[in-house]
């Protein structure tokens, strides 16, 4: 198993941390979009936290993910016929899907600072709000926390659609090269 990556393909490093950092968005976003659906007691107990909690982690990930970006380089775009624009198109989409992944998780930590409670730290820590509470505000960032995660859910959607284009259209190793276990 490659650990780093090569001129043609993502080692195991890299695909790990992309792959736990989808995990981590989807059900994150899933706990998010049922959370008041939850019953109360000990079920909607376990769920904002276990939901901040995959935000902190997707935090953690992507900082992981960029200081090993910057030692072990990803491999060049596959070439196709669109050349210049589809490099440009995918390194915008990219950018914002990490820009993404670290201001949802932030703008939701600013929601539970602005409601007065403290940010529980993986649950090892809390951080004591250094607000005082204001459910107005909480209530609108809460707003922007709930489109920006729609946005990222939409933005990754039509990345992981872009993969399957290459790979079926452009029949090219673009996805191949960042699947598990592929070669």
């Amino acid at each position: 198993m490659q650990l780093t990556n090569s001129l043609t393909r993502y080692g195991a490093i890299s695909r790990a941390l992309h792959w736990l950092t989808v995990i981590c968005v989807s059900n994150a976003w899933s706990l998010g979009q049922l959370i008041d659906g939850f019953p109360t007691g000990l079920p909607r107990a376990f769920a904002l936290p276990a939901h901040m909690m995959l935000g902190e982690l997707v935090i953690t990930l992507l900082i992981v993910r960029l200081g090993w970006r910057a030692v072990n380089p990803p491999p060049p775009p596959e070439p196709t016929r669109f050349g210049a624009f589809l490099n440009f198109a995918s390194g915008l989409t990219h950018y914002a899907l990490y820009g993404l992944l670290v201001v949802v998780p932030v703008v939701g930590m600013v929601v539970q600072l602005k409601e007065g409670r403290a940010l529980p730290i993986f649950g090892i820590c809390d951080l004591a709000s250094p607000w005082p509470r204001d459910h107005e505000a909480a209530e609108r960032i809460l707003y922007a926390h709930e489109v920006l995660a729609n946005g990222l859910l939409i933005l990754a959607g039509l990345h992981a659609g872009a993969a399957l284009i290459h790979h079926y259209v452009f029949h090219d190793r673009t996805l191949v090269r960042m699947l598990p276990g592929a070669t």
